[in-house]
This record gives structure tokens, C-alpha cells and sequence, in this order.
């Protein structure tokens, strides 16, 4: 599953930098996922920095906190069904494929994600597979989601929208959980959303800058789904 199964939930380099992060689940997660295989050889000796890095296309690897702060707010549970929208360079998808693995299945058998750069995809499908992973990857526009594979218990977005896409809210089934930055491109804010029916609960979790969701479905207003709080 990973390259080192037996670590324990410290045993990482940002361990005690993070006492916001109290799900031992998510700890554990990240001290078995390595995060210098998914970045550049040539940057790997900052692979242990608690900072994002390029990827190539214009993308970054996010920072190891916020990676953690999106993760530990979704919740999630062996068996869960999870779509991420920019899987870049695989890392946060290998934590998502750690926590919702049962122990008779393959690691990422429900877990769906989204890249637009075919270079980007390819990359993170290689060192995922390398790593033991096996999530379903697609190349396309995020926003639109994976509407074959929902309802999905939780989606994860590591873009940020300027309005929250409505594809994306109707395939997230009821109950589940949604972690998403919104916002301009240099005001960003951090929200979970939780749907019950009919009615959006929302949570503040900070700002944030991500790299822009570009996708042509945000510009027509009636895949916009407004900000509520029920």
C-alpha cells in the first residue's frame, strides 16, 4: 500500500508542527505516504518542508498542513466513496486511497479523480500504481465531476472556484461532505459544506490560496449553486 506501513502517526516530519491535526487516522496517513515520490527529483530535498512546491503546468503540490486541514475535515471511513477534482501530483489522492482502504480491498477502489493536464495525470497515475494505489484517474474539466461514479460520501477540491459548481453539490449524496476553497484568485476561503437534503451547512476552516478551477461550466450562472447556511 505504501513504502512504509508500519509507521506510526508521528512518524512524519511535521508531526508536532501540527496540534490542529488530532485525527490519529489522518497522522497515520501522511507518515505512510512519502511525499518526495510525487515531487520533482530535482526538489525532493524540500520534499519534507511544510510548504507547496511546482509541479509543472503552473501547478503545485499543496502544503502538507493544508492537505491535512481538507483531509481530517471530510471524515472519511474505510469504504467511503470520494471524488477529488485536480488530482496534480497524486499525493493528496494516496492519502485519500490510506483512509478509505477496508482491509480485503485494493487501496483507491473508491476513490474518483479529476485532472486537466494530461501530463499531470499520467505522472500521478505512474507513481501512484508504483506506490501500490489503485483510484480511478480521468482527465477532464473538474467541475463537471464524475456524475457516472455518484453519489459521492465526500469530495475534495484542490482548486479554487470563484462560484460553487453545481454539478459537484448534486452528486455529493446526503450526509455527505464537501471541502472546497472559494473565492478570487487572491482571496481565497476555505469552507466545508455539509448537505442534509435540502439544506447546505457550512464551516469556515480559514484562507487559502490554490491555483484557479478553470472550467467553461462556471460561467453560465445556472451551474452556480449560491452560498447558504441552513
Amino acid at each position: 500500500m505504501s513504502t512504509n506501513p508500519d509507521a506510526t502517526s508521528d512518524d512524519f516530519p511535521w508531526a508536532r508542527d501540527w496540534p490542529e491535526i488530532t485525527d490519529p487516522r489522518v497522522r497515520a496517513a501522511f507518515a505512510r505516504v512519502p511525499r518526495e515520490e510525487f515531487v520533482d527529483p530535482a526538489l525532493r530535498k524540500w520534499a519534507d518542508r511544510d510548504a507547496p512546491l511546482p509541479i509543472g503546468e503552473g501547478q503545485t503540490i499543496s502544503q502538507p498542513f493544508v492537505v491535512a486541514l481538507m483531509t481530517q475535515a471530510l471524515q472519511l471511513q474505510p469504504g467511503h466513496k470520494v471524488l477529488e477534482i485536480g488530482t496534480g501530483s497524486g499525493f493528496q489522492t494516496a492519502i485519500l486511497c490510506e483512509l478509505t482502504a477496508t482491509p480485503e480491498g485494493v487501496p483507491g477502489e473508491t476513490v474518483y479523480s479529476i485532472e486537466r493536464f494530461p501530463s499531470l495525470a499520467a505522472r500521478a497515475r505512474e507513481v501512484l500504481h508504483r506506490l501500490g494505489y489503485r483510484p480511478h484517474l480521468a482527465v477532464g474539466d473538474g467541475a463537471a465531476g464524475w456524475p457516472e461514479a455518484a453519489p459521492f460520501d465526500a469530495i475534495i477540491v484542490t482548486a479554487a472556484a470563484a462560484y460553487l459548481p453545481r454539478p459537484l453539490w448534486e452528486q455529493l449524496a446526503d450526509g455527505g461532505r464537501m471541502v472546497i476553497p472559494l473565492g478570487a484568485r487572491y482571496e481565497q476561503t476555505l469552507w466545508l459544506l455539509r448537505k442534509e437534503g435540502e439544506r447546505m451547512h457550512r464551516q469556515w476552516l480559514g484562507p487559502v490560496r490554490f491555483v484557479p478551477l478553470v472550467s467553461p461550466i462556471l460561467r453560465d450562472p445556472a451551474m452556480r449553486v449560491e452560498m447558504s447556511n441552513g
